[in-house]
């Protein structure tokens, strides 16, 4: 989920993206979405199946998670999705599934009203 504070991902230039980069984007990603505790490693390496070293330096900038464990973080994380978009340059892409989302989340807190009100509504006339 993405949160309302912490950090921007957006990138100062169009170019190229650097590894340093990639690194630190994926470690504030991560510790935004996780925490940068020892527990916070625990869940990246039960979403990726990574070793705890590995889940550690990838929290810690020191290391990128190579393509295979990066798409099972994207899977689980939707801020390091954001940040993957945003480095590719396609911020409107998560900007369009996030509509998606929100329109189903809003359709099912409609339903809910809609069942309550029908109940609250029985309950009057009878």
């Amino acid at each position: 989920m993405l949160h309302k504070k912490g950090s921007s991902f957006q990138r100062d230039c169009h170019g190229r993206v650097s590894a340093s980069e990639y690194r630190q984007a994926i470690s504030a990603a991560l510790t935004q979405e996780i925490g940068g505790a020892g527990s916070a490693a625990k869940v990246a390496i039960g979403w990726t199946g990574a070793s705890e070293r590995t889940a550690k330096n990838w929290m810690s900038g020191s290391y990128g998670p190579t393509a295979e464990h990066l798409i099972e973080l994207m899977r689980n994380s939707d801020t390091v999705l954001a940040v993957v978009l945003g480095l590719a340059g396609r911020e409107e892409a998560m900007t369009t599934e996030r509509l998606k989302r929100v329109r189903a989340e809003l359709a099912a807190v409609l339903s809910n009203l809609d069942a309550i009100c029908d109940a609250g509504g029985n309950d009057t006339a009878s």
